[in-house]
């Protein structure tokens, strides 16, 4: 469950070649961390004609950018409502406008550099999985609309229609979102910067970062990087480096299985349009089509036991007609989830920044953190960011709440795949 053994390590088509960091090397911009933000910030920073090295403990996407669900959905668990109430109405609104331009932004650079990620811009459903779970949609729809998105509230039978199941009870439409192959993306992400003049270096852990003389030195085991300015881009696979703080989040496990390829003839019914889904439950579920026609289904949990015998019951409970179909996949990821559910930037010394906190949301906002955070970064001026960066942040019981989220999946799954 711990290596790039998914679906997605075996059916990327984007491979990047990148070596160890051996020896010194200087840059710009140094990046530690090869997922999505690091990936994109390396992307636009190569682009501007800035000296680049990005460094990746392990492989680029070999974290949650590899383990993502592939839904590039605009804005965050959040409806946009509540992030006014937590940032204020002017920041809050800065910030909503900013993600819900970013799964566009998405999409161009997967167009832009020929991306062979499997992009569908069909959107996304947001389903109700139960009669209650309507209210919260509505309230969610209203206030999309009133920002002017491109959402259609769908009553039960619409949904029903769209999903192939009649185990959901409505659905909230986004027309900006769609589905990636989301490894394939953090690698194509990495071929361009490397395409831009970027240097990528892979199996090269960060193991100190400290400032000296006004630069950034960053120690590995086989070398040395100096650089001006420093993104640290490891979210909710931070490791411990040496004279750098990045705070801790909660961190929630997600699980994903995937079936076999399915032609037409059995699973013609299940998201004939296209769409990606995730639902309103406590413990959120996601569904998606791939392009061969696997069926692949999320919930939040990483015991492979119980999640493994959950999803099967879920799936087949979904979708009678695929109780005899054979599940050839299994994997899991992290995400980093901050206790009001918002992204954070943190200033870090002079001249650096950290990213994390997605929340599960990592595709966009992870594409639009990076490329604005190298922005910021290379001119000095922090007012396109996003968010404001803070000079402190702290996340209270981490360790506790990542055990009761983790409790809490078991539980109910363990439940539910009795059933």
């Amino acid at each position: 469950m711990n290596g790039l053994e998914s679906l997605w390590a075996e059916s990327t088509a984007e491979r990047v070649s990148a070596q160890r960091l051996r020896g010194d090397d200087t840059a710009d911009l140094a990046i530690i961390g090869g997922g999505f933000t690091g990936c994109s910030a390396a992307l636009e920073a190569a682009g501007q004609g800035a000296d680049v090295a990005l460094i990746e403990a392990q492989t680029i996407g070999y974290g949650g950018s590899g383990r993502n669900v592939g839904l590039v959905n605009a804005g965050l668990w959040l409806p946009p409502d509540d992030v006014c109430k937590i940032l204020g109405p002017e920041a809050g609104e800065h910030l909503n406008r900013a993600l819900a331009e970013a799964p566009g932004a998405v999409f161009d650079i997967i167009n832009q550099y020929d991306i062979a990620c499997e992009p569908k811009r069909q959107g996304t459903l947001h389903l109700a999985h139960a009669p209650s779970a309507m209210a919260q949609l509505e309230s969610r729809y209203a206030q999309m609309e009133a920002r002017g998105a491109p959402v259609t509230l769908l009553d039960e039978n619409e949904a029903q229609a769209r999903t192939g199941t009649r185990q959901v009870h409505g659905a909230l439409h986004d027309a900006r979102a769609g589905t990636i192959q989301p490894l394939a993306y953090a690698q194509g992400l990495a071929r361009a910067a490397q395409g831009q003049g970027a240097r990528i270096y892979e199996n090269t852990p960060a193991l100190s970062a400290a400032q000296h003389g006004g630069q950034w030195v960053i120690r590995t085991a086989s070398g040395k990087l100096r650089a001006k300015r420093l993104l640290v881009a490891t979210n909710a696979y931070h490791e411990g480096i040496q004279n750098l703080t990045i705070p801790s989040t909660s961190r929630v496990n997600f699980f994903q299985l995937a079936t076999e390829p399915l032609g037409d003839n059995i699973a013609k019914d299940i998201l004939p349009g296209g769409e990606g889904c995730w639902d309103t439950g406590l413990i959120m579920s996601s569904l998606r089509r791939d392009n061969a026609g696997r069926i692949i289904l999320g919930g939040m949990g990483d015991d492979k036991g119980v999640q493994a015998n959950w999803a099967r019951r879920k799936l087949t409970k979904l979708f009678p007609e695929l109780s005899a179909v054979e599940v050839t996949h299994a994997w899991a990821g992290r995400i980093a989830m901050t206790f009001d559910h918002l992204p954070r930037i943190l200033n870090i010394g002079s001249n650096g920044l950290a990213v994390f906190g997605y929340s599960g949301r990592g595709i966009a906002p992870g594409t639009l953190f990076g490329a604005s955070t190298a922005r910021a970064l290379l001119s000095g001026d922090h007012r396109g960011l996003p968010i404001a960066p803070v000079d402190y942040h702290r996340e209270r019981l981490t360790g506790m709440k990542s055990a009761i989220f983790e409790a809490g999946a078991r539980l109910r799954h363990m439940i539910e795949g009795r059933w």
